[in-house]
């Protein structure tokens, strides 16, 4: 759902003006049917406008309006009003554009908004920029030139770290972003169109809890429609990035260099060496661990140690190691 502290509606808009606009049709349901708001297809409610790629699993859906590919509208089980389009995804990206924009720093402000709520103990140094309604907890340290974006909320004894931009964010107690780090700016969600692809925009948050340090210039997306979530006592090294809509849980470790794209889940305890790279859409169990340079592009089971590129349980590739290495000392000697 969208967050109010984050984001501004300025729907509403009918089924027919969506369909008008996207250069579609309506094919189902009513097309006075109205929407104010944007969701994902499974949490969407009777006032949501979703979408559904082609090829997905329609399902239920309980939006007001959908946004399915062509010959889709047979497969929905609900009563939501269907939008048939080549690209629906592209649709939604253009009519989302529409309803809901992210909240700005106001044109004028000053560089402390008179509605932000900082605490008495609160330590702001000096170039720090913070939105309207932003919240900042107790104890809480903002490094030089740090922006705090609107409705961001900051936990007590945090710290942020010099130039920082956090928005559309929810902090907990005790976290800690380094220099440089960017939290909840939006992720590369492409949407392709006849005209070429362009970046869809993205109306979740970021939720990061207690404990959780992200090392310097590092970045975390905020969700598409859902949240980006970093469970308590994770640790991030420097330079890494974690993609929209991605679950990372609890004392998860991170070297350098780290990827992971988006929608992937990443379990408690999980462990990655230096530039591993993580596919969309990938679940990583509890307390594996992936090692250095690791390309991992399917599921990892919990509790195993993966390696190589393409990643695989670690034994595996120790023995393609060896077979390679044997291999090559053949024919050396053969060649001598």
């Amino acid at each position: 759902m969208i967050d109010p502290r984050f984001y501004k509606r300025f729907g509403p808009l009918s089924a027919s003006d969506i369909a008008t606009f996207v250069g579609a049709t309506v094919t189902r349901g009513d097309p006075a049917k109205i929407i104010t708001s944007v969701a994902s297809a499974y949490l969407a409610g009777p006032d949501d406008l979703c979408f559904i790629d082609e090829g997905a699993n329609t399902g239920a859906t309980n939006a007001g309006i959908t946004l399915a590919a062509k010959g889709a509208s047979g497969r929905f089980d609900t009563a939501s009003t269907v939008i048939e389009t080549a690209r629906p995804r592209a649709a939604f990206a253009r009519a989302a554009d529409r309803l809901i924009k992210p909240r700005e720093l106001e044109h004028g402000q000053p560089a402390i908004h008179p509605t932000a709520r900082i605490h008495a103990t609160a330590y702001v140094q000096p170039g720090v920029v913070i939105g309207p309604d932003a919240a900042i907890g107790a104890g809480v340290e903002i490094g030089a030139n740090a922006v705090i974006g609107p409705g961001v909320q900051i936990g007590a004894n945090s710290v942020i770290g010099a130039a920082a931009v956090i928005k559309c964010a929810l902090l907990g107690d005790g976290v800690r972003v380094y220099p440089g780090v960017v939290v909840g700016e939006a992720g590369f969600g492409l949407a392709v169109a006849s005209e070429g692809a362009s970046l869809t925009p993205h109306f979740g948050r970021v939720i990061i809890q207690n404990g959780v340090s992200i090392g310097a210039n590092s970045c975390v997306d905020r969700g598409l429609l859902d949240d980006t979530v970093i469970g308590e006592g994770t640790h991030i090294d420097n330079l890494c990035h974690i993609g929209h809509n991605c679950r990372i849980g609890s004392h998860v470790v991170m070297a350098a260099f780290a990827g992971v794209s988006g929608s992937s889940r990443v379990g408690d305890g999980v462990q990655f060496g230096g530039r591993v790279g993580l596919k969309d859409h990938i679940t990583i169990g509890a307390g594996a661990r992936i090692a250095a340079g690791a390309a991992v592009l399917g599921d990892v089971p919990a509790a195993e140690v993966w390696a190589g590129y393409p990643a695989k349980p670690i034994r595996s590739w120790l023995r393609e190691l060896a077979w390679l290495a044997r291999s090559a000392q053949k024919r050396s000697t053969r060649n001598d």
